[in-house]
């Protein structure tokens, strides 16, 4: 049985082995910390038997006008329990608090352009290649943002492909 719950302080002591996955940034504790101070409501952990880990979520929500969206951080799920839609639970649940209780327009996220079968589950969900970012990862692999309008987009502006790739100094951080 699997039960998804808020992320403590006392789970970064305890995801490591989530972590270890070559495709899922890690970041510092005091990264995560920050996450978990200022949008907890984003930051949730989905546990199996024996309180092992098996996957989190991170995000935040930002931007101002219709730009207001959710941003998912970060979502990995252990190799031993993929498969098993746990990745599709964690990312609904940020959905509907993008949607529900922040009002956002839509959900956006980062990929790396050779991820294949992430950019697949993420097209699943319904998230539409927005734009790429040249060398956004360490200066080197491009970066896809991907985007998911939510009911406040009534017109789905929010994901209306742009036409051209993009720098990472062209990107907008709020």
């Amino acid at each position: 049985m699997t039960t998804i719950r808020r992320f403590s302080c006392n789970d970064l002591l305890r995801f490591t082995s989530v972590n270890l996955d070559h495709l899922t940034e890690t970041f510092n504790m005091s990264f995560y910390m920050t996450y978990l101070a200022r949008w907890p409501d984003y930051f949730h952990v989905a546990e199996g038997p024996g309180n092992r880990v098996m996957g989190y979520i991170m995000g935040k929500v930002e931007g101002q006008g219709e730009s207001w969206h959710g941003h998912v951080t970060a979502v990995t799920v252990s190799p031993e329990y993929r498969r098993q839609q746990l990745a599709k639970k964690l990312m609904n649940l940020l959905e509907d608090i993008s949607d529900k209780i922040d009002k956002a327009y839509f959900v956006d996220l980062f990929v790396r352009a050779s991820n294949t079968p992430a950019i697949k589950m993420y097209e699943k969900l319904g998230y539409i290649i927005y734009r790429r970012v040249l060398r956004y990862y360490s200066g080197e692999e491009d970066g896809l943002d991907m985007r998911k309008a939510l009911s406040r987009d009534v017109d789905k502006k929010s994901v209306i492909p742009l036409k051209r790739p993009i720098t990472p100094d062209e990107l907008e951080y709020d």
